[in-house]
């Protein structure tokens, strides 16, 4: 009788083994079906997740091959939705590279050694859906083209970049980011004409380039201009009357010189952040009324005066918080020549001041 038990109860687990192993993957799988996978899908997805990579069960539509020392892309299961490249050797990325991720919303291929001639000819318009691309850090000496429609963010920082290819951007009317930071581009490279097609741009970074003057061929939707590090000397006037929705301008470490800054050339109503520092002004620009932080650190300036600054005469600016009161919030002016204590009339302008650095 022992026997017929016990060999009943290893009977019983050995039929069990496989359901409870079921079961545990139901467990695993199961917060994945309730979003957005069936289950067929999941499970191929699994299968087939290359074996230099690593494909989470609890996050299937992420495939990591991040810091593998891959030359090539290796085959894409096709439910992936965010692929993990950076930090590889890649340097080519071929016609059929992604033909098999057609899902692809997030791709990240910073830090590889990808070249303009190694992007070939449909490697990324292919990818219909994907929405955010990131090339820096690699040896692109162009924008790649052609660029799939459904793209919102392109970040091609800290590359070889020297040239925006006519028509590059036309058909983006979803691109609302676009990062050339830290590359090559003269003035000549950043048009009208190079730029035509961000229809909807929200941010433009452009700092550490090699720009001389204003860029121009700005879409007016830009809200967020980045120029830092390049050689700019001057700002022409009403060169703002193209960008109505500006709100956050860094100019820091350029060559500006109050002669070459109109003096109420920051007079727009969306302004909100202006970024001045390490240049060679001078004088203190006319600070618009919506503006909250402005950074003057490290110029030549010698004196501030609440007459020449205000946006209001300080007579007209009483104590209650109403719209005429200037909205400065924070103003940097250390690294002039500026001997403290501040002015009496700058205080009684701007209210609403709760920091001064100088």
């Amino acid at each position: 009788m022992q026997t017929t038990v016990t060999s009943w109860r290893i009977r019983l687990g050995s039929e069990m083994a496989p359901l409870l192993s079921l079961l545990c993957i139901l467990c695993l799988v199961g917060p994945v079906l309730s979003q957005d996978m069936p289950y067929e899908e999941y499970m191929a997805q699994l299968q087939a997740c290359p074996q230099e990579c690593r494909c989470p069960p609890n996050f299937p539509r992420a495939v990591y091959c991040d810091n593998k020392g891959l030359k090539s892309v290796p085959k894409i299961p096709p439910h992936t939705w965010y692929l993990y490249l950076q930090n590889n050797l890649i340097e080519v990325l071929s016609a059929d590279a992604f033909r098999n991720a057609t899902q692809l919303r997030w791709l990240n291929l910073n830090r590889n050694k990808i070249t303009s001639e190694g992007v070939e000819e449909g490697a990324l318009n292919a990818v219909s859906q994907l929405a955010h691309l990131y090339m820096d850090d690699n040896l692109l000496s162009s924008v790649p083209s052609p660029l799939p429609a459904s793209l919102e963010h392109l970040r091609l920082s800290r590359n070889r970049i020297s040239k925006i290819p006519a028509g590059v951007f036309l058909g983006l009317d979803k691109l609302n980011l676009l990062d050339l930071q830290g590359n090559k581009l003269m003035d000549d490279a950043v048009t009208e004409v190079s730029l035509k097609g961000l229809n909807n741009l929200v941010q433009i970074n452009l700092a550490k380039n090699q720009l001389s003057s204003m860029p121009v061929g700005l879409p007016p939707t830009t809200t967020q201009l980045f120029l830092d590090g390049n050689n700019i000397e001057k700002i022409p006037a009403g060169y703002f009357k193209e960008l109505p929705k500006v709100a956050f301008l860094r100019l820091n470490h350029n060559k500006l010189e109050s002669s070459g800054v109109p003096n109420n050339v920051f007079n727009v109503s969306s302004m909100l952040d202006l970024q001045l520092s390490h240049n060679q002004l001078t004088e203190v620009p006319l600070i618009p009324s919506g503006l909250e932080h402005l950074l003057l650190d490290h110029n030549k300036i010698k004196s501030v005066s609440g007459s020449n600054v205000c946006p209001v005469a300080v007579d007209a600016v009483d104590d209650s918080v109403n719209e005429s009161v200037p909205r400065l919030r924070y103003l940097r002016l250390d690294g002039n020549d500026i001997k403290p204590p501040i002015p009496r009339d700058v205080i009684l302008c701007f209210r609403l001041l709760r920091s001064i650095v100088i």
